[in-house]
């Protein structure tokens, strides 16, 4: 099923049944996030053990270490 298909499909339904969705959509995309933050999370735990982070509270220091 395409994209547009899925429109097509939602704009057949109920009030109701479309602010279900809507919440339905929000659920997941939350979710989602969760689940980004999660993993962005594990990542910097194995580079933090792995020595691979650096920190830094000088301004200058940390625009060179963005470019990097």
């Amino acid at each position: 099923m395409s994209f547009s298909d899925v429109v097509e499909a939602i704009r057949s339904l109920s009030f109701e049944e479309k602010q279900e969705i809507q919440t339905l959509l929000t659920q997941y995309l939350r979710e989602e996030g969760r689940e980004e933050l999660y993993e962005n999370y594990q990542k910097s735990r194995i580079e933090e053990q792995n020595g691979e982070l650096k920190f830094s509270s000088n301004i200058n220091e940390l625009k060179q270490l963005i470019e990097e």
